[in-house]
This record gives C-alpha cells, structure tokens and sequence, in this order.
C-alpha cells in the first residue's frame, strides 16, 4: 500500500533551516509569489528506504518534491522480476501522470535514498498547473528531462554491460544527494537494474579494485569521481546534458 505519514514523520513546518522547499530544484525555479503559494499547503515528509509512494493503477493522490531522498520509479513484472525506468531526486517530481492529464500509472514508486521530500495534494499541484507561468513550464521541461531519462535507461539496458550501467546508476544518484556514501543493498540496485545480484557484485569488485568505489554490506562510497566518469556509457552524460539544457532555458 501507498506510505501514510504519522505525525512523527511529517515536519511541523515546511520552513526550517535544516529543510527547506528550496532544495528541490523546481521549486526554487519558480516565481517567489508561486512558491509562497505552495509552501503554504505543502508538507514536508520523511521518506524511510523501501516506502512505496505510487502503486501500479492506484489514484496519485500526492505529488512529491524530493530534497534529499531518492525515489525509484520502476516496474514489477508477473514473475516478481523489476527494473528501474527512472529515479527522482532534488532536480525533479514524482507525480508527472497528474499534469500531464492522468490520474494513475502503470509502474510503482519507491524510496531508494531515504530523506525527505515535499508533498503537495494533486488537486493543489493541478490548479497551480493550470494557471500557467513558470511553474507550468518548469513542470513540463521536467517532464521532457524525465522522458529522456527513461529512454536512455533503456537503451542503456540493453546496450551496454552492467559495469557501465552501474557507474551510470552511482554518478546519477550521488548528483541528487549531499554525500558520496549511499546507504543501499547490492539486492536493490541488482532489481533496479533488472541484473543478477552477482552481476552486481562483480562489477562493484571491479569498481572497488580500480580505487573508484568503496563497498561493504549495505553501502556504497564514490572514492574517485573522475575514475568512475572514465568507466560510464555515453548515457549518464546525454541524461544529465538535457536536463541543464530544458532546466537552465526555462525563464527564456
């Protein structure tokens, strides 16, 4: 089932130093008289590793802004068997289907970094939406970055080896974060990669014995960037490259 929030997870006021709607990148894109708006009837939530936001054919009744959580959108087949489509950080939004004019999706959302994130109700997020402005476009150049995201995760995935998929996946997830260090299973990143579990293991080994990575049970550390850019496919740059191109155009 969809996550609820107690009050135990849901910070009292949106407005603190520690967190801050600004974090997330389209919200600080918007005008300041859109983001006083929302800040107002947004919520700022905790999201815990492994929380479900979105489950397949149910109505999305929240769109999510994240700031330093990571969420995974990705599809489960029949079997049990998934892979990852896309992730979402603190440069996007989980609930795209809601403005582009549906109310339901065919794949799952789940938390892959733990943190937090704003929630917006999607009666709020349309309205806003539909008055145009800035915030309408931001909303659909992200969703443009985002298709692209899911394309190249695609050809990705069929084209080139799980090492470089891997290094895609890493320098990806550690942009939207604030550390190099991600608290994660080689398990989940096998299922959202949609690989063996040993796959996985030997191309983190590999990663590791090239001085790039530093892996025990249940973390993963960035130990050299640029080793780890000389290993990617061409993927992680297209992905970022559009994202820069539709986001930093968006006042034009």
């Amino acid at each position: 089932m969809p996550i609820t929030h107690s009050a135990s997870q849901i910070i009292s006021s949106p407005l603190q130093i520690t967190h801050s709607p600004l974090q997330n990148h389209l919200l600080a894109a918007l005008e300041k008289a859109e983001i006083d708006r929302l800040t107002k009837r947004m919520q700022c939530v905790e999201l815990k590793l492994g929380d479900t936001i979105y489950e397949p054919g149910q109505p999305l009744h929240y769109a999510y802004f994240p700031t330093t959580s990571v969420i995974s959108l990705h599809y489960v087949m029949e079997t049990g068997a998934s892979a990852e489509a896309a992730g979402v950080g603190n440069e996007g939004i989980v609930g795209v289907p809601l403005f582009l004019g549906g109310n339901t999706t065919s794949s799952s959302a789940v938390v892959q970094i733990a943190g937090y994130a704003y929630r917006l109700e999607a009666s709020i997020l349309k309205a806003e939406f539909n008055c145009g402005g800035i915030m309408q476009r931001v909303l659909l150049r992200y969703a443009q970055a985002l298709m692209t995201q899911m394309f190249q995760t695609a050809v990705c995935n069929r084209h080139h080896s799980v090492e470089q998929q891997l290094c895609r996946w890493l320098l990806l997830t550690v942009d939207r974060v604030a550390t190099d260090e991600l608290v994660i299973t080689q398990e989940l990143v096998a299922n959202m990669l949609g690989v063996r579990r040993e796959s996985i293991t030997q191309a983190a080994s590999n990663l590791q014995s090239a001085d790039c990575i530093r892996y025990r049970r249940g973390h993963i550390a960035v130990l050299d960037r640029r080793k780890l850019e000389s290993r990617v496919c061409e993927c992680y740059g297209v992905v970022q490259k559009e994202l820069f191109r539709l986001m930093t155009t968006v006042r034009k």
